[in-house]
């Protein structure tokens, strides 16, 4: 059970925490500045190429639109193209899996679940984790363990030029808070930490152990990166194929995992989407790419509530 896959729900909390970083170590990158006017506008210029995932939803007689994110990203990436932007005009609402722009949001998360006691080899183990990103030690102490990887694993990834600050939903979030566009969660904190902290404290350990170890190995980095490589491309096939290539999947327990942690939650963000869309919204929805394939993705899902399902990125 990687910290791969734990990362969903702390890419926004890292701009703040990265501020105060003193990066005395020449491997760590520097936190991403935030983009000039002139660099805003070369990616604007640029941006001729959709990326990601997306469908129109048609049902009730109006449309919304489905649209698979990854949670870091690159400014080249950051500018919608022109199908997101035609879908991005013709709705009236955002829908992420949370609002990261909420305070208590964001309280929760990072301070919301009681930490496990420890042994002192994991501490230590965590601890000699932070040092290597360059943290200060008490930088992650308010948050649960396994967020700690979380936040962790998302940092590698400034050392192949992805960042949680060009995420998807942070740049959507920003188009809607300028438009004053109204945003809507479709999950809650506790039921997203439900999903990715486990109950038992046997399989705490593990996620722990098998999370660390993954970064103590650097094993993290190149499933990461190709997920954002298919993501880009909007590569359909490949991301389907996830589950063969992540190296997360070594047995029925972490097939359980992952369950849990993506398909398992489709069906009540598709529920709660389409009593948005019910309402009379046009609904701009913004959720993991891993969200949309498979059986029992949201594609999957919505058409067995009566919605017609046209996909428009990677056209058919």
């Amino acid at each position: 059970m990687p910290a791969a896959h734990l990362l969903r729900t702390t890419f926004s909390l890292l701009l703040a925490l990265l501020a105060s970083t003193a990066h005395a170590a020449t491997d760590c990158p520097a936190p991403v500045a935030p983009p000039t006017p002139e660099q805003l506008a070369a990616a604007a210029a640029a941006a001729t190429q959709d990326h990601g995932l997306l469908w129109r939803a048609r049902r009730d007689g109006h449309d919304s639109y489905l649209y698979g994110t990854l949670h870091v990203g690159r400014l080249a990436w950051a500018m919608p193209g022109p199908q997101q932007s035609q879908a991005w005009q013709a709705t009236d609402t955002l829908a992420l899996e949370l609002d990261i722009s909420d305070p208590q949001t964001v309280r929760a998360l990072t301070s919301g679940v009681p930490a496990p006691a420890l042994s002192a080899k994991t501490k230590g183990r965590i601890a000699a984790q932070i040092a290597a990103e360059c943290l200060p030690a008490g930088a992650l102490a308010a948050m649960h363990p396994l967020m700690q990887l979380s936040t962790l694993t998302v940092l590698t990834a400034r050392r192949d030029e992805l960042d949680a600050g060009y995420a998807q939903e942070a740049i959507l979030l920003g188009m809607a808070q300028a438009a004053k566009r109204r945003v809507v969660a479709l999950e809650t904190p506790q039921e997203q930490l439900d999903a990715l902290i486990p109950k038992d404290p046997r399989e705490l350990q593990r996620a722990l152990d098998d999370g660390l170890t993954q970064l103590e190995r650097k094993e993290v980095r190149a499933p990461m990166l190709k997920l954002a490589r298919a993501w880009a491309a909007s590569d359909l096939p490949l991301l389907q194929t996830y589950e063969d290539w992540c190296d997360c999947i070594h047995d029925e327990a972490d097939r359980r995992y992952m369950h849990g942690l993506l398909a398992a939650r489709n069906p009540r963000i598709a529920e709660r989407f389409a009593a948005l869309h019910a309402g009379g919204q046009r609904v701009f929805v913004a959720v993991g790419a891993l969200h949309m394939v498979g059986p029992e993705g949201l594609p999957a899902q919505l058409k067995k509530m009566g919605f017609e399902l046209t996909r428009l990125v990677p056209a058919p």
